[in-house]
């Protein structure tokens, strides 16, 4: 690609986006998310679950009009993480599910994850995000390590066997470098995210 699409990060609403997120989260290339069998009521369920934590947020990001993929923040010290890895000041957790594409296009997965990074680092309150892929999971942990995701150790979470994994600021520096991309804009339509101690910037 020679360039990043720009993505526009819109809170995901329970309403209105629990059909649409059914049909990804029930495709067997989601199958990490351990929904395939789920209904959208159990979607729309897990989406008020989510927008009523004060500690988890979930993004649909839109490509032009077009919803693109899903991405949660989340707290780690408020997840199952909590108590397994010493937590820093600064860490924020993330999952990502990129949309069924209509066609494949090269290098676009990439894109969506660079963009999420970005986004995330936008807030000067966060200085590392945390992963914890399936270990089974072989694209998205090849897909960490290029953009500058370092493995820590694996831990036993309630529904997988996890590689937990950190990328810093200058981790992801330097793998943006070797990306033959330029760096996108995104454009929230909230900007809020909160500190390690809960507090809403």
């Amino acid at each position: 690609m020679s360039a990043l699409p720009e993505f526009r990060f819109v809170p995901a609403d329970p309403e209105a986006d629990a059909v649409l997120l059914h049909g990804w989260v029930t495709r067997d290339y989601a199958r990490f998310w351990g929904m395939l069998t789920a209904s959208p009521e159990d979607v729309r369920a897990e989406l008020a679950g989510i927008a009523a934590n004060p500690h988890h947020e979930a993004w649909l990001g839109y490509d032009g009009g077009v919803p693109a993929f899903l991405m949660e923040r989340y707290l780690p010290q408020h997840s199952p993480l909590a108590g397994l890895y010493p937590a820093a000041e600064g860490d924020i957790g993330m999952h990502l599910l990129v949309g069924p594409p209509d066609a494949p296009r090269s290098g676009y997965t990439t894109a969506v994850f660079r963009s999420v990074l970005e986004f995330l680092f936008s807030s000067p309150a966060v200085r590392r995000i945390v992963v914890e892929p399936d270990v089974r999971n072989t694209k998205i942990l090849d897909l960490n390590r290029r953009l500058g995701f370092r493995r820590q150790s694996r831990l036993r979470l309630p529904d997988k066997e996890a590689w937990l994994s950190f990328c810093t600021r200058e981790d992801f520096a330097r793998a943006s470098l070797s990306l033959a991309i330029p760096t996108s804009v995104q454009t929230p339509a909230r900007t809020s995210t909160r500190t390690s101690e809960g507090a809403t910037l």
